[in-house]
């Protein structure tokens, strides 16, 4: 499929410094690859924006296996945006549940309120205003839901667009400019959204982070990092950050066949979710709600991108939840586990749960 090389594609000051005709090449080469090869999404069936929508939050830092029966529970609930703005949050986080990253769920709910009574905006900039939505959203709903010629970069799409046009500068500098200009200029004004579809699907599936299958590359001809040797130092991410210990303890208490949870406030970490109480100490665990039987019966580790935290697991015996609640809870209350998947919860809760049942 590569071929013979034609003339290396260039990043210019104002777009791609390539003859229109190769530039035009590269659309066809690409655009033709992805009609034969894309995967069978159930979000590539339907143009409605609320689909569009709904998808790409959902895909933002999440794998695409992990997140099909997720989108399609989803949306059976909340066909519309108006069907989910009149929920209430314990809802639309119990139907999140498990999928993480949780404000992505609050800012869906906060959008879909906001076009509750109008239609979804059809240009990027209206889609800007909305709440939840950004850069690549906006452009990804605009292109693909209503033919709208304008680009979006995703990791995917930015770990392409530097290897094709051997973009040197950090993405997380000025290396993500020069790939959303790039993006913009090169979407063609026919079928835009295949066009953006294809470039995602090309990194989501040849042009990988790791060992990139460019023998496999539709427009590898026209890669400039694959023809200088750089395609395993494109694109340049900076350092990763590491995730930092924490530690935390947390009680499980059950009463009469229920089991004590607590809501955290809607900002910060898992807001809005029930869990079992968690705080930093168990000594303060016991002092806030008042247990003294409470005894150690495992430990649970959970890594979030940004976090490594460990948890010793406490179970006591409790009667009612207390009056005043440690930060970052608002409100407590014992609840059947047989009707938890009504709660918004966490995996992590859940894991906290497990470790606690004797």
């Amino acid at each position: 499929m590569p071929g013979s090389r034609r003339v290396l594609l260039t990043e210019g000051e104002h777009g791609p410094a390539a003859p229109p005709a190769q530039v035009a090449m590269l659309r066809r080469d690409l655009i033709a690859w992805y009609d034969a090869c894309r995967r069978d999404l159930p979000w590539r069936r339907t143009r409605d924006p609320w689909a569009v929508w709904v998808s790409e939050i959902m895909l933002q830092q999440t794998r695409v296996e992990t997140v099909i029966p997720y989108f399609e529970r989803f949306l059976a609930r909340f066909p519309t945006p108006l069907a989910l703005a009149e929920a209430p949050e314990d809802q639309v986080l119990a139907a999140w549940s498990g999928l993480g990253y949780y404000r992505r769920a609050r800012l869906l709910h906060a959008g879909a309120r906001a076009v509750a009574a109008a239609p979804i905006p059809d240009q990027r900039d209206g889609l800007l205003a909305l709440p939840g939505i950004g850069r690549y959203t906006a452009g990804a709903i605009a292109s693909i839901a209503f033919g709208r010629a304008v680009g979006l970069v995703d990791g995917n799409v930015a770990r392409v667009l530097a290897r094709l046009f051997a973009i040197e500068d950090d993405m997380k500098r000025g290396g993500m400019k020069k790939a959303e200009a790039l993006a913009d200029e090169l979407v063609p004004r026919d079928r835009p959204g295949d066009w953006n579809q294809a470039l995602m699907e090309l990194g989501a599936t040849v042009c990988t982070p790791r060992s990139p299958a460019c023998d496999r590359c539709p427009v590898a001809r026209d890669c400039r990092a694959r023809a200088e040797g750089k395609v395993d130092r494109l694109p340049v991410l900076g350092e990763k950050t590491k995730p930092k210990p924490q530690k935390l303890a947390a009680l499980v208490a059950r009463s009469g066949g229920k089991v004590l949870l607590a809501r955290r406030r809607s900002d910060g970490l898992f807001g809005g979710l029930w869990e079992p109480p968690m705080v930093a100490t168990a000594a303060a665990l016991k002092a806030a709600f008042a247990v003294r039987d409470a005894k150690k019966v495992g430990t649970v580790v959970h890594v979030l991108s940004h976090r490594r935290l460990t948890i010793d697991v406490l179970t006591a015996s409790a009667h009612e939840a207390p009056a005043a609640l440690p930060d970052p809870y608002e409100a407590a209350g014992f609840f059947d586990e047989l009707s938890l998947g009504e709660l918004g919860i966490s995996t992590l809760a859940r894991k906290v749960l497990a470790a606690g049942t004797c």
